[in-house]
């Protein structure tokens, strides 16, 4: 029977599958946090006091991905090219959700519609990696060899999400309401799509490499298909509600380092 937990089980087993989903994991978290570093160089003057929340959340990115290359060394294995279909951030960036790469390598302060536009990408992608890590989570926070990671990535997204809603009810309440509940729209119907597409891809390369038959690729397939018409009819509803966190200023102190890691 297929499971979450016994179909990662099988990509960690396996030397090249594994080496194909770190990879894929570091590239996505070393661009997130080139992203965040651009950001917090650019708030404007309005908003500085979320400047060292934007580099923090980008200093747990970087960190993120360390973490997948040295899990990678620790296995003896290099990290290996990303192919472009399964590049979730690029994806995005393509489909024009959040800000532009263009726009961040320019030297010109952003506006505080771009810091809605930002932060709104970034609640709608930090519900999917909460999600996605809090699944790792629950099957393997004990494993001897991939357990402190997945801890420790996990709880990084959940206090990226919180920081998210805090920040986003803060602008709704400044007057940015309607700006703000459009975007989050955009941006999770758009990234519904993109996870779909990226997950296909995915499974297709796990497929070549660990030599599943075709039946089973095609239940993974139906699978994926299955969660975005969930997601398409209602389900991306969950990813643009906001709320006060549990925890309040969730990224207002030094990043957790990962020495171990290194």
């Amino acid at each position: 029977m297929l499971s979450a937990k016994g179909l990662f089980q099988e990509i960690l087993d396996n030397d090249e599958s594994f080496a194909l989903f770190c990879s894929i994991a570091a590239g996505g978290e070393a661009q997130g946090g080139w992203e965040n570093a651009r950001i917090a160089a650019l708030v404007p003057a309005s908003e500085r006091d979320l400047a060292p929340k934007i580099t923090r959340h980008g200093a747990d990115e970087d960190k993120h991905g360390r973490i997948f290359t040295a899990l990678l060394r620790k296995r003896g294995l290099d990290p290996v090219p990303v192919p472009p279909e399964t590049d979730y951030t690029m994806l995005l960036e393509r489909a024009g959700i959040g800000l532009a790469h263009d726009r961040l390598r320019r030297d010109e302060p952003l506006t505080v519609q771009d810091i809605v536009t930002y932060l709104a990408h970034s609640r709608v992608t930090e519900q999917r990696a909460a999600e996605q890590m809090g699944l790792l989570r629950k099957h393997f926070a004990d494993h001897p060899d991939i357990g402190r990671a997945v801890r420790m990535i996990s709880a990084d997204e959940d206090n990226h999400l919180a920081y998210c809603h805090e920040e986003l009810l803060r602008l709704a309440r400044a007057g940015h309401g309607r700006a703000i509940q459009r975007t989050l729209r955009a941006c999770a119907l758009a990234e519904i799509r993109v996870h779909r597409d990226v997950s296909l891809a995915v499974m297709s390369r796990m497929g070549r490499v660990l030599g599943w038959r075709r039946a089973r690729s095609a239940v993974l397939a139906a699978g994926i298909h299955a969660v975005y018409a969930y997601e398409r009819l209602g389900g991306w509803r969950r990813m643009v509600s906001l709320r006060p966190p549990r925890r309040r200023n969730a990224l207002g102190g030094p990043p957790e380092t990962a020495t171990e890691f290194a």
